[in-house]
């Protein structure tokens, strides 16, 4: 039996490079998914030659409280239930950089995708878990979130937000049966990446301490899949990083 038989996912960022392979892998292992995607053309490719009735699309900006509660409303009224939140929305810029240098403007897009982001997705996304008698959620951290990431202090500060964000939800909903977890990803090969790793050093320099190679996509959500499915059932308040070893040395 398919290891998400019967379950309905809602995925946030589902056209980006992690996302997308998140959406792909839920449905190969037999959920129901929800591909929402600021960009509604990119979250379509997600679920691409899917089979009716089994994935929907929706156009949503995480960062809009109202988008967010209408797209999960939405999610449930075409499955008819939720059990699985996946928040991956979000992503740094090469306008980042240290404190000091950094736009405020920067700070404050970083802040409303990531970090409140993932904070609106619980707040209209857990009653529905609830309801179903329980779920999974998992956000989408980052291994700025478990170690120093010099000039990324935007996207550090809503990483780790997200990382304790995590563990107070975990154990607050524990009691309904709903366990919160994170994915911590290091460097991985996305298209966004791999545009940078040929310009950016810093990205080089990070990159130059995997000690397993570099990760693609489909490993993440490798580690998406096992978080949303009950092999999981007592995993919870956990920070789970697939970053070829990066943050240990």
């Amino acid at each position: 039996m398919p290891r998400l038989d019967g379950k309905v996912a809602f995925v946030t960022g589902a056209g980006g490079g992690i996302g997308r392979a998140v959406c792909e892998r839920f449905l190969a292992e037999g959920a129901r998914v929800a591909a929402a995607d600021v960009d509604m053309g990119a979250a379509q490719q997600s679920i691409l030659g899917t089979d009716a009735g089994r994935a929907i699309a929706i156009g949503c900006d995480v960062g809009d409280g109202e988008a967010v509660r209408a797209s999960i409303a939405r999610t449930v009224s075409a499955f008819g239930t939720l059990n699985v939140l996946c928040n991956i929305a979000g992503g740094s810029s090469n306008r980042d950089g240290m404190v000091t240098d950094a736009p405020e403007e920067e700070f404050w897009r970083v802040i409303r995708v990531d970090l409140f982001g993932t904070f609106a997705c619980c707040k209209f996304g857990l009653p529905d878990l609830i309801r179903a008698g329980g779920g999974s959620v998992i956000n989408m951290t980052s291994m700025a979130a478990l170690m120093a990431l010099p000039k990324r202090d935007c996207y550090t500060a809503a990483k780790g937000g997200v990382a304790a964000l995590t563990r107070s939800l975990a154990a607050e909903y524990g009691e309904y049966g709903i366990r919160v977890n994170a994915i911590a990803p290091g460097v991985t090969l996305t298209p966004r990446v791999k545009a940078n790793m040929t310009t950016n050093t810093d990205f080089q320099a990070v990159a130059a301490r995997q000690l397993l190679g570099s990760a693609d996509p489909v490993d993440i959500a490798h580690m998406a899949v096992y978080l949303a499915s009950d092999e999981s059932r007592v995993v919870t308040g956990q920070v789970l990083a697939v970053d070829s070893g990066i943050t240990i040395h």
